[in-house]
């Protein structure tokens, strides 16, 4: 969906009207003198405001600090060299004063929350939209609601909740339940399901399937196992959704618009329109494109650079994030195709030198342990589990590693581009099974969760291994439930929220992360409240820090 320039007055109105104030946005000057009242009650002043809700969602997809806070800090990844915010990896010092990656994240979901509440409660005023129009808007902007208050109320608790835009500066800030939340988010959801259109002429935008889906993870999340599954049931059978025929070819920069993409955040081809260097957003953040496929990348560039040098379709080794041994071990890669579908092992000689001829191979990465003689019997670089992990799982070294390669985009324009024109999913088909099984599961219906999962499962097989893939009723646990997400989900932005919805946060990082489970305590099991929320708010003997973080 093409979301090109908001206009400049855009900041003005944001830093005034968001709830999260602060000295920076008081300074700020609307020499246009254009407010909110005048601009948003015409149809294309209200277009602009649908699309920069939008626009927040490019701060968590596809961005370091949103991977940082969905899949860092759970059982199947852990740092790399070049980590960031390993406070959020490992919990180690984790506090509200030291995490960038939440600040921004905080001052930027309340920032769209504030501009939902904003459209929502005006759109009866625009004076030239059909009544229609209105509705098909608003439902956008419940939906968008609804899942800016799921991203808080699961990372942050019991903290600030309205649905009225904030007109003028606010410094007290309420502590509210997260059911309220949860109250709000349903009738928003129910609301858009009812009034969004099975398709919109502009990808990127919201459906009535996007909302039946996301419906279907949130009654998942409160426990709501029979509406869960008869919501994830409806995306499957009604909507026109259809799996990849193959796991690789999801992540096919040609495939971004298939049929398994149920919503995602739509980054442009033409960079530019990415908003790379957009001052029109809070806190003098851009947003920018896709980053996704830096992230995960070990330095291939450093094992060899006389036969392995950095190139495009090897990507930009950003080296931030590595999988923990345990999540590796969950792939049978003898049957299952996710393993080489999301990972890479073989890096391939692009310079000629030293006996290698281009296209050889360079270097090897492989989850399993080899023999010294195998190890020296290969010509090239070989980074086995034992040159990777210790005996305790903790790694031994950061920088070289089997790699997840989902991400990757051979189509930027240079080796050195740090943007990226994929489009970050938030919901797929593939996800839409997993939440069927595991609601017929929770709820004591074994075959049918069985059956959900095997039509994932003999997708992911290798050709011929479609019956060895299958699994029986019988075998069916949560945690197994949870391996097939990390198999089929791993890096896309849901890990840390399923690990919690599912009550196994601790339990999987203290049986699978060691790095994080020197470090991991039960009120991890939200976040910090950054620090200078904390100090802004002018009631702060009430809106204090969550548990653990004082």
């Amino acid at each position: 969906m093409k979301r090109d320039r908001i206009i400049q007055f855009f900041l003005t109105l944001l830093a005034v009207a968001t709830l999260w104030s602060c000295k920076k946005a008081l300074d700020e000057k609307n020499p246009s003198g254009l407010t909110a009242e005048t601009t948003y009650t015409t149809a294309a002043g209200f277009e602009s405001l649908v699309n920069a809700a939008y626009g927040f969602n490019r701060f968590w997809y596809g961005k370091e600090e949103g991977y940082s806070v969905t899949e860092m800090g759970t059982d199947i990844w852990t740092s790399g060299t070049a980590d960031v915010y390993p406070q959020l990896t490992q919990y180690n010092n984790l506090q509200g004063a030291n995490t960038a990656a939440l600040t921004l994240l905080w001052n930027n979901t309340y920032a769209a929350l504030n501009l939902c509440n904003q459209g929502i409660t005006d759109i009866s005023s625009v004076s030239d939209m059909t009544s229609s129009q209105k509705t098909l808007r608003e439902a956008e902007l419940r939906f968008l609601r609804a899942h800016n208050l799921w991203l808080i109320a699961e990372t942050w608790g019991d903290v600030h909740f309205t649905t009225e835009p904030t007109k003028g500066v606010v410094t007290e800030a309420n502590r509210t339940s997260v059911d309220t939340f949860y109250a709000q988010i349903f009738r928003d959801l129910d609301f858009a399901v009812a009034n969004l259109p099975v398709a919109q002429s502009q990808w990127g935008r919201v459906t009535k399937g996007a909302a039946r889906a996301f419906q279907a993870r949130m009654f998942l999340t409160r426990g709501r196992n029979a509406e869960a599954a008869a919501a994830a049931g409806d995306v499957i059978r009604f909507f026109g959704y259809s799996l990849q025929p193959r796991y690789i070819d999801i992540w096919n920069m040609a495939n971004l618009k298939g049929r398994e993409i149920i919503w995602s955040v739509d980054y442009s081809a033409t960079l530019t329109y990415n908003d790379l260097t957009s001052t029109t957003y809070p806190y003098g953040h851009s947003r920018g494109s896709n980053n996704g496929h830096l992230m995960f990348l070990m330095v291939y560039d450093q094992v060899n650079t006389a036969i392995l040098i950095r190139d495009l379709n090897n990507g930009r080794p950003f080296n931030r994030y590595m999988p923990t041994k345990k999540f590796l071990d969950l792939f049978d890669d003898t049957m299952d195709s996710r393993y080489q579908g999301s990972f890479q092992t073989v890096w391939y000689a692009n310079k000629a030198a030293l006996g290698f001829a281009v296209g050889d191979t360079a270097a090897f990465a492989t989850k399993n342990t080899l023999t010294p003689a195998d190890i020296a019997s290969r010509k090239y670089t070989t980074y086995d589990a034992s040159k990777v992990y210790g005996a305790d799982g903790i790694p031994t070294q950061r920088r070289f590693y089997v790699s997840l390669k989902k991400f990757k985009d051979s189509t930027r324009p240079n080796l050195a581009e740090a943007q990226s024109a994929r489009d970050a999913f938030v919901i797929r088909l593939g996800e839409v099974y997993l939440i069927a099984a595991e609601a017929h599961f929770k709820a004591g219906q074994a075959d049918s969760a069985a059956a959900y999962l095997n039509v994932i499962r003999r997708r992911a097989a290798i050709p011929g291994k479609e019956a060895a893939m299958e699994v029986l009723p019988a075998d069916i646990t949560l945690d197994f439930i949870l391996d097939e997400r990390a198999r089929e989900l791993g890096g896309e932005q849901l890990r840390w929220f399923d690990l919690k919805r599912s009550g196994k946060l601790q339990d999987r990082i203290m049986t699978m992360n060691p790095d994080a489970a020197k470090y991991y305590k039960s009120y991890h099991s939200l976040r910090p409240i950054p620090q200078t929320q904390l100090d802004a708010v002018s009631n702060k003997s009430e809106f204090t820090q969550n548990p653990g973080y004082q």
